[in-house]
């Protein structure tokens, strides 16, 4: 991450008091521009940022009250006007600009440090609003720095990205951003191959001829047509069926496919992003996923960290939600001291969806006042971790709460398949789903191991 640097600009043409500053911005780490005209004064600014604008009032050619008439004072910083030959009228026009400070020479060493300190301050506080939004995600943290600057590398390069994340971390946004800075014409479109039925993914993704099976009324273009010059994002690659990942790996290094009832090759120029929420080896050992399938698409990697890898963006997160939430309804609602604190403490096993979907609940429960008051929650485990497949019960544990350690801990082994694991406990997907919606009503699981209502009916044999 980028060491935050504030940007002087001192117009003088006094050496000595330029020589001065110039080894005060060295001392407080400040990057300092230094020029004695008001020509190319005007110049620096229109190319650069400043975060603190020393300006001279007897200049070569002209009165620096003039420059602070012409300054854009929404994208500067604090002007402070220097003098050696104060005056009420330059006073009383400094008082009557926008300049911050009227300094007399000589100025003192606790001024100037106070104002490097300053540009400091504002150097931080412009970095961190140039990094709340990088193509809809947030993050100041190194982390999150990290994967902003991959994605930036990356994006125009014509390769396949493998994203690897949790749940709710969002590898969606990865995939879009990766998409909006490649330049490419054509469209993005995103699927999840978790969601459609094995027998009906390939003709969504590959396209189908008319007849070529019942209910083919016509031909259709799939996903990767859909996609021509652009990108085409698969999102839980692992669900895909290996007959299908393989001819996914012929496209993909043919650049053509053929529909599905057709024999005619078609030509796709499409920039390919997978991802997946499991372990991408664990995947290949266990057979969800084809090594060479694998292989071409870790052309690049890009792992998506999980909240807990980044606690100190919660805060900025959740500020982001409740902001949003103010300006939809029309309301002023705020945090309270300690809810912030609260908010970065918790795990988040759901991550940023999970955190997103908490404060607008507590938003929508917040009192009269506005105010929001988040308290810690029980040391209580609220979700199995995936290990040895083991189930661990202690005495003085209700049936509730057995029965809900038992189906939990069944999902994660599952990677939340709700129809596998319902089979292993000898229940039904329904039954699992409505479990979930009571642990969810009592705060004890976050939305997103609740999933989709459409996984509680189990399909027809």
């Amino acid at each position: 991450m980028s060491v935050c640097t504030g940007n002087v600009l001192l117009v003088d043409d006094n050496d000595a008091f330029s020589s001065a500053v110039v080894e005060m911005a060295r001392q407080a780490r400040c990057k300092i521009t230094a020029t004695d005209k008001l020509e190319s004064a005007r110049r620096l600014l229109t190319e650069k940022t400043y975060d603190l604008l020393l300006i001279d009032l007897a200049l070569p050619d002209g009165n620096g009250l003039d420059l602070v008439q012409d300054i854009d004072l929404a994208s500067q910083g604090r002007i402070a006007i220097v003098t050696g030959n104060p005056s009420i009228e330059t006073a009383v026009r400094a008082v009557k600009s926008p300049a911050f400070e009227y300094l007399i020479k000589p100025v003192s060493t606790e001024a100037l440090t106070r104002l490097m300190d300053d540009a400091q301050r504002r150097a931080h506080a412009r970095e961190a609003a140039m990094v709340r939004e990088f193509s809809g995600m947030l993050g100041q943290s190194a982390c999150m720095q990290a994967l902003f600057e991959k994605i930036r590398r990356v994006a125009a390069l014509d390769v396949c990205v493998l994203v690897h994340g949790e749940s709710g971390t969002g590898k969606e946004l990865v995939a879009r951003a990766l998409h909006e800075l490649s330049a490419r014409a054509g469209r993005f479109v995103a699927v999840n191959c978790g969601a459609i039925a094995p027998e009906l993914l390939s003709s969504q993704l590959f396209g189908h001829e008319r007849g070529s099976f019942t209910g083919a009324m016509q031909s259709h273009a799939g996903y990767f047509e859909q996609a021509q010059g652009g990108t085409l994002f698969l999102d839980e690659i692992t669900e895909m069926p290996p007959a299908l990942q393989v001819y996914l790996l012929r496209v993909i290094e043919t650049r053509c496919l053929t529909r599905v009832g057709g024999s005619r090759e078609i030509p796709v120029d499409v920039r390919l992003i997978a991802a997946s929420n499991r372990d991408p080896q664990r995947a290949v050992a266990s057979g969800n996923l084809r090594s060479d399938l694998y292989f071409r698409l870790m052309e690049f990697p890009l792992a998506v960290p999980s909240l807990r890898e980044r606690r100190e963006d919660i805060p900025l997160l959740a500020k982001h939600f409740l902001d949003r939430l103010n300006e939809r309804y029309g309301t002023n609602k705020a945090f309270s001291a300690d809810s912030l604190r609260t908010l970065s403490e918790r795990n988040w096993p759901g991550n940023v969806r999970e955190l997103r979907h908490a404060v607008q609940r507590h938003y929508i429960m917040a009192g009269e006042n506005g105010c929001i008051d988040i308290k810690p929650e029980p040391e209580t485990p609220l979700r199995p971790v995936a290990g040895d497949g083991s189930v661990r019960f202690t005495v003085g544990m209700t049936f509730d709460d057995v029965e809900r350690e038992m189906l939990l801990k069944t999902l994660a082994h599952f990677n939340n398949n709700k129809r596998q694991a319902a089979r292993a406990l000898g229940i039904t997907a329904k039954t699992i789903y409505n479990r979930l919606l009571r642990y969810r009503s009592q705060d004890l699981i976050g939305d997103d191991l609740l999933g989709d209502p459409q996984e509680e009916s189990e399909p027809a044999d």
